[in-house]
């Protein structure tokens, strides 16, 4: 039988005999006081579990290299293939009590959507889902177990924030179950949206007006550093 940790995070000894397939570690902000006449932002931080699922198969994958199609010559850069479900790795997950992870699916093939719900299942109310979000399936996903949907490039759609659909989405599912993935790229000096599996640039930038004002509509913000997200510094 596999030893256990006793704490509810996984220390780097007992971490290795298992396989994460990924994590990271999230902020959730909030004002705590002043200084100087302007508000001092306070920081809770904790540790969560996430996982890509590319083709119905769990995957580390290095994302400036994700595309639609292979035709700019650009290959796919996978750093990890795991030969485990994305629902094994889940059932860790709920032993150790890891909540407010996520399962994103890099693309809307079936096999990816079969991967993702059977998550779901191993650990209702435990994952976030994102990955082809949008009003016609969001409710779905909440009710196969999703505790929120993340949501981009149905909100960033052409280019262009469109708050008509961010309203309707949050009209239907709620804010507390909404979580906005605002993952960026570098383009001229300004850290700049981009949807479509990051291929495509917005004009919205991630900064503090946008912030404040999309965090009316969301519970939490997504971000990835696309330009070096799956990279080995």
């Amino acid at each position: 039988m596999a030893s256990r940790c006793p704490a509810r995070v996984p220390s780097p000894r007992c971490a290795p005999r298992h396989g994460w397939a990924g994590s990271w570690v999230s902020a959730r902000l909030s004002k705590c006081g002043a200084s100087g006449g302007r508000s001092v932002i306070c920081a809770a931080v904790s540790f969560r579990p996430c996982i890509d699922i590319h083709k119905g198969k769990v995957k580390q994958i290095v994302g400036s290299t994700l595309r639609d199609s292979s035709n700019d010559g650009t290959a796919l850069v996978t750093n990890f293939e795991s030969d485990k479900s994305a629902a094994e790795f889940v059932k860790l997950y709920k032993e150790y009590e890891l909540v407010g992870g996520h399962v994103i699916m890099l693309g809307a093939d079936p096999a990816s959507q079969a991967s993702s719900l059977e998550a779901l299942h191993a650990y209702p109310g435990g994952l976030q889902v994102g990955g082809g979000i949008n009003l016609e399936n969001a409710i779905s996903y909440l009710n196969e177990g999703a505790s929120h949907v993340i949501v981009t490039s149905y909100v960033f759609s052409d280019g262009k924030m469109n708050i008509e659909r961010l309203r309707k989405l949050v009209e239907l599912v709620g804010k507390q179950r909404l979580v906005l993935d605002l993952s960026c790229r570098k383009k001229d000096g300004r850290y700049t949206i981009v949807t479509d599996r990051w291929q495509k640039f917005s004009d919205v930038f991630v900064d503090e007006p946008t912030l404040e004002y999309l965090a009316a509509y969301a519970d939490e913000f997504l971000v990835h550093g696309v330009d070096v997200e799956g990279k080995r510094m």
